[in-house]
């Protein structure tokens, strides 16, 4: 069968080595294999089939440094966790059975008990008795830290095959913003960095759930599945009618022929390798030395890391070879020999220079400060109405009021022309059109607290190049938000201090400790990533696309304003429900609308006056190497795509998830209004930018961008 399209050169600076313990690990899983029912008589598998997919030689690939008896139990995981996709495909997909797939799934995290001493149920077929049996062996050697992850992530991997089959029954193919966030879940490779832990070390549990870690495993996920969609893209797409393969997503995105989508997919790939790098060289050091992590966990931390390098290269390897997968004009005809073999192309130092560092280098090549005119508004769609409060004027005057009495107008950040350009009690007044005064009033002061500190970090710490600073300053302003009456904040020493120390007191009185405790995660995530922000500011260095759009979500504040938005909703829903597939992708969606909007709005404010190298415009420039009149169009896209996600979720997930989880019509009324805030929320956001001064070119062409005169801020003193 002729190829749909060439595969191109792949970015791999580590050469793939091989466990010399695969004959033994390929023995023993077909033996197991055989044992649990998965081999003749399944209707899935014969024994045919498990020698030409070899899975001993995929872990022997991905794991070249573990034992034998290591290599054999990682070997069974992933017999099991392919034989799970076909076994799902075999019965569920191809008849698009939702009620049984889900019926099949929700059986499966009974035979991963987060205790090793509890019981389990008795296994009714091969993808159960295969989970009950691993399970058993390999938690005694970890720890419950680790147990709870992976048990999180496998879930995620069983689960996510309904969104997957919700698509193929819909004939719907997603959007790319939401296909990289549901392979990530639904193609394993979370799950698969867990089982590197197993074969390498344990992330220690301080830093496990860190940004730095977490971009680790995200990356290393990311490329793994774009791989997995280039050399799948033929078996999953022509023959099993599969719509989730990332070739396709993109082929569909930009109206382009599978060659240019394999194309611009290798590029992403390849840009989720550099961030993986940039993060492991930059952030994972910083994050080892600010928990005061001991040399052995240090250790631990880079075994971790050169572990999921080391799956990078052999799952590429074993592409090249396995049967399952279109790899005709990728494989050499020389057998692996090294330094000959297949897979040595990643020691092809030209090749590398000649492609990935000539992509690497342009995200630091940008000229800042720019002259780009006006910002161009496109056609940007919004199907809900915008109401206003009727509390508008008054929020205005006491956000005045309140900006002054915190010292906001006083440390040559902003004055009163700054505050009036900005009006933030107009934004809060379309984002809850029925809050009373005092909630508006409240709601204004939360939203200038936001742009404020958003401001603020870049000028007086970007001027100054001065992390450290910015880093304290984060810390104390955490610490502003005592969780209990044991807890004190400290006295205030600048502007954001006293007004955040101010918010959280008239925000949580009445709340518990543990009502209060996710609302300090939401503005301690917000403030982090202006830390993150600044990071890139002071190294001159434009954002990969996908670690752009997931810490641009927290830039925005998005989790702190999702979070009161939830605020009284009450016990009548279950947090599970908030945690669902379909209630986060509700909520990115309309996140990731109001961002992009943001950027398209601000991009001469940020581009012309600013410096700044955060801007979806700009990021989608840097990539792709194309100007802002080709740029601006795909952000345009992204954004009406993700209103068009949001529409899908709420009429056909939405329904789903009140089904599954048996929702009383209390708890579904109280879903409703939260779908009513978030339409409020996006036609509020929309509505404020378009009416405000502070992105407009004659406002912003009679300011002067830096300091008030006189008025430059004097380095903190954090104590």
């Amino acid at each position: 069968m002729t190829q749909p399209f060439e595969l191109p050169h792949f970015y791999l600076p580590h050469p793939a080595r091989l466990n010399p313990h695969v004959d033994e690990a390929r023995a023993h899983s077909t033996e197991w294999a055989r044992e649990m029912g998965m081999l003749e008589g399944s209707g899935v598998w014969e024994q045919a089939d498990l020698d030409a997919h070899d899975y001993g030689l995929l872990c022997a690939y991905t794991h070249p440094d573990c034992d034998g008896p290591a290599l054999s139990l990682i070997t069974d995981w992933y017999v099991w966790v392919f034989f799970f996709d076909d076994h799902f495909l075999e019965k569920f997909k191809r008849s698009q059975d939702r009620a049984a797939g889900k019926a099949h799934l929700d059986r499966l995290p009974l035979f991963m008990p987060l205790d090793p001493a509890a019981g389990v149920p008795e296994p009714r077929n091969p993808v159960e008795a295969g989970l009950a049996d691993l399970w058993a062996r390999t938690v005694p050697a970890m720890s419950a830290d680790w147990r709870r992850r992976f048990a999180v992530a496998t879930e995620h991997l069983l689960n996510e095959s309904m969104w997957e089959l919700s698509n193929i029954n819909e004939g719907r193919i997603a959007n790319p913003v939401e296909y990289i966030e549901m392979r990530r879940k639904v193609g394993g490779a979370p799950w698969s960095a867990g089982l590197v832990e197993y074969a390498t070390a344990e992330v220690p549990a301080a830093v496990a759930g860190t940004r730095p870690l977490r971009v680790l495993m995200e990356t290393f996920s990311d490329a793994v599945h774009l791989r997995n969609d280039l050399f799948s893209y033929q078996r999953e797409v022509e023959d099993e009618g599969e719509l989730s393969n990332g070739v396709l997503v993109l082929e569909t995105f930009f109206g382009c022929t599978t060659q240019e989508a394999a194309d611009i997919v290798n590029d992403v790939l390849t840009s989720r390798l550099h961030q993986f790098e940039h993060t492991a060289f930059t952030e994972v050091p910083a994050v080892a030395l600010e928990n005061g992590l001991t040399p052995d966990r240090t250790a631990a931390i880079a075994a971790y890391t050169k572990g999921l390098q080391d799956w990078q290269s052999g799952g590429h390897e074993w592409h090249l070879r396995s049967s399952r997968y279109m790899n005709e004009g990728a494989r050499s005809a020389s057998p692996w020999q090294s330094p000959s073999g297949p897979g040595t192309s990643a020691a092809d130092v030209g090749a590398l220079l000649a492609t990935a560092g000539a992509e690497r280098l342009r995200a630091h090549t940008h000229v800042p400060y720019q002259k780009v005119g006006p910002s161009v508004i496109p056609d940007i769609r919004m199907p809900f109405p915008l109401e206003l409060s009727p509390a508008l004027d008054g929020a205005r005057r006491h956000l005045l009021e309140w900006s002054r009495r915190m010292g906001i107008l006083g440390e040559g950040v902003w004055d009163e022309d700054k505050l009036e350009s900005c009006d933030l009690a107009l934004c809060a007044a379309g984002l809850d059109p029925d809050a009373t005064q005092e909630q508006l009033d409240l709601a204004s002061d939360w939203l200038a607290f936001g742009t404020y500190g958003d401001d603020y970090y870049p000028l007086v710490y970007g001027h100054r190049r001065d992390l450290a600073a910015a880093r304290l300053t984060t810390a104390r302003l955490s610490a502003c938000m005592p969780l209990g009456t044991e807890e004190v904040a400290p006295p205030p020493v600048n502007a954001m201090e006293r007004s955040l120390i101010d918010l959280w007191g008239r925000t949580t009185a009445g709340m518990t400790p543990d009502e209060r405790r996710p609302l300090r995660a939401a503005v301690d995530v917000m403030t982090e990533s202006w830390v993150w922000e600044l990071s890139n500011q002071i190294q001159h260095r434009v954002p990969d696309p996908v670690d752009y759009l997931e810490m641009r979500r927290a830039t925005f504040g998005s989790d702190l304003t999702l979070g009161l938005c939830r605020a009284g909703h009450g016990p009548a829903v279950p947090p599970e429900v908030y945690r669902s597939g379909p209630v986060r992708s509700l909520e990115n969606a309309a996140i990731d609308y109001a961002c992009l909007l943001n950027d398209v709005f601000s991009y001469q404010k940020e581009i012309e006056f600013e410096g700044e190298v955060h801007n979806a415009v700009l990021v989608v420039q840097s990539f792709f190497g194309v100007d802002y009149p080709t740029a601006l169009p795909v952000v345009q896209d992204l954004m009406n795509q993700r209103m068009r996600q949001f529409e899908h979720v709420v009429e056909h997930e939405l329904p789903v998830v009140y089904d599954d989880f048996q929702l009383s019509d209390e708890a579904r009324a109280i879903m409703r209004g939260y779908v009513a805030d978030l339409r409020n929320w996006m036609a509020g956001i929309l509505n404020w930018h378009r009416s405000v001064d502070r992105y407009k070119d004659e406002y912003l062409s009679g300011r002067v961008h830096g300091f008030a005169p006189d008025r430059v801020p004097a380095r903190p003193v954090l104590v």
